[in-house]
Parts: C-alpha cells; structure tokens; sequence
C-alpha cells in the first residue's frame, strides 16, 4: 500500500475522468493508471467501472472512498505532528488558496489573523479550487481558503469538513472600455472559467439558463481569473472578475461593467479545514480567525 494510490483513488473519483485526475495529479495517464489498477490489486476488488465516457466508482469504491481519504488525512497529520515534536516544523501552518485569493486577500488577511500572535511559518499552496480540495481532503494542507456562494454547495462532504466566513467578495461582468462589440447582442464574446475553478462553478450556476438571454457566446476558457481578466483587459470580451483582483483596473477606468449591478454575484470568502484534530498551532489559528462558525449546508 502507498499513501499516493489513496491520493490517486480519491482524484478519479472526483474528476470521473483518468485524463483529467492524472493531471491534477502531475503524473502521465498511463502511470495514473498503473497506480489505480495497484491498488485495485491491493484490495482484491476493482473500485471503478471504467467505460468510453470516463470511471465511475463501484459499490466498493463508493463504500471505502470515505475511509481512504481519512487514511490520508490521517497519515499527513501523523507526519506533521511528529515533525513539530522534533522541532521540524517548527510550528508551520499549512494553506491552499485559489489563484485569485492568493494574490489579493491572503497576505492581508493573514496579516491580520494574527491578531497580536506571530506566526511562525506558513506554506502557501496556490492551485485550481480542485486542486486545492484534493489537497485539504488528502490532508496535505490544513486550510483551505476559497470563494463560496450560498446557493453551490461544496463538493467536500458535511460530515468530514467545516469552514468559517473570513470575508466578502463580489464578481462583477467587465469589460475593456475600449472594447466594442458591435451592436449585435448575439455577437457578445464570453470569458469563461473552465470546470476546475470554483468560480466557474457559481458564475455556471447563476447564468444556468441564461446564457441565450444575455447572448454570450463562448469564446475563450481558462481556470484563471487573473488570465480572464488579462483578456478582458485586451478587449476580447467579458468576463465576471472578483472586485478584489480588479479594483485597480476598474478604478483606472481599464475594465468597465458590461452588465447591470443585478448580474452582479456576491460572494463570502471561507476557511475550510477537517473536523478531525489538527495541530495545537494550527487549532490555534483556527481558534482565532474572525467571524463565526457557518457550517456547510
């Protein structure tokens, strides 16, 4: 048994693609796919059905997935403590953040976290909201700080997870101001995010339905907001931007609102971590981090 075959199992059962979790994973397919098939052997069951359209997890699979991503957590933890009682570690803490997240809010926010208690060490992991989840589920970070809407529900699960609101956000429809799109609303080149952000996960789920209304047409897809805004900024349509990564833009009159305010998205910005016992420096953290407890519905 190896820790990466339960990584491994845990990303095929999200992606349901072995293209697309071997990416995720930084490892080539046919490696990936060594790895699962190792650890099919190891259980003596096969732990996904495999068909043209993707894998899909076997009563087996869905049965053990839970436990094999607490193993994970388990075994990260385990080395984390007996890293800190050796003085390694010296007392680090651990987050994932998204892209956008990581650039504007974290260094602020964690700034004032700290709340008259120096923080010793922190690794920052900056990634794709998939990423970013697999790494908290497999416990290879202890936080996990992300946009959240009320109406998208998490993909980690209830019972194994919790979060605090540590902020607010908004995604806002811009444009260049130098961009003309001619007068033909079923020309409107459409910025989208791809199906790895959590961003693209809110803004899929507002526009559910309405893409035809507003006319958008796709034109181009990227799991980064700060590369959609690139493009937004070289007039290649609109996209919806978090006002944290483009206040400056906005305010020099770079990016402009292509939409009414009521096509506007209001986000909370949460801190996630596993309901499991964590360090005494991170429950620590945690203890202090502002706001109250919203659990996840």
């Amino acid at each position: 048994m190896e820790l990466v075959w339960l990584e491994d199992f845990s990303a095929l059962a999200e992606y349901g693609s072995f293209v697309r979790a071997a990416e995720a994973r930084h490892v080539t397919q046919p490696a990936f796919s060594r790895r699962v098939r190792s650890l099919e052997s190891w259980m003596g069951v096969e732990l996904f059905v495999r068909t043209p359209q993707g894998a899909t997890l076997t009563e087996a699979g869905r049965q053990i997935l839970p436990s094999a991503q607490e193993a994970a957590r388990q075994l990260y933890r385990m080395r984390n403590e007996a890293q800190e009682v050796a003085g390694i570690a010296a007392k680090s803490l651990q987050f994932a953040a998204t892209h956008s997240l990581s650039f504007t809010f974290f260094p602020k926010w964690l700034r004032s976290s700290e709340n008259g208690a120096p923080i010793e060490a922190v690794k920052l992991y900056s990634d794709s909201m998939a990423v970013c989840e697999q790494m908290l589920i497999h416990g290879q970070v202890q936080f996990l700080l992300c946009h959240r809407h009320p109406d998208v529900p998490p993909l980690l699960a209830p019972d194994q997870f919790t979060s605090k609101k540590v902020g607010e956000d908004v995604l806002v429809p811009l444009a260049s101001a130098s961009a003309n799109f001619g007068t033909s609303p079923a020309a409107l080149p459409y910025l989208a995010y791809t199906h790895e952000s959590g961003l693209g996960r809110i803004v899929a789920h507002r526009l559910r339905g309405k893409e035809d209304y507003l006319h958008l047409k796709p034109l181009f897809s990227s799991h980064l907001a700060a590369v959609l805004m690139s493009m937004a900024l070289e007039s290649k349509g609109v996209a919806w931007l978090p006002k944290s990564l483009t206040e400056q833009e906005i305010l020099d009159g770079r990016l402009v609102r292509a939409l009414d305010e009521s096509w506007d998205i209001p986000l909370e910005i949460h801190l996630t971590r596993p309901k499991a016992t964590l360090s005494q420096s991170a429950e620590e953290f945690w203890g202090r981090a502002e706001n109250e407890l919203t659990p996840f519905s």
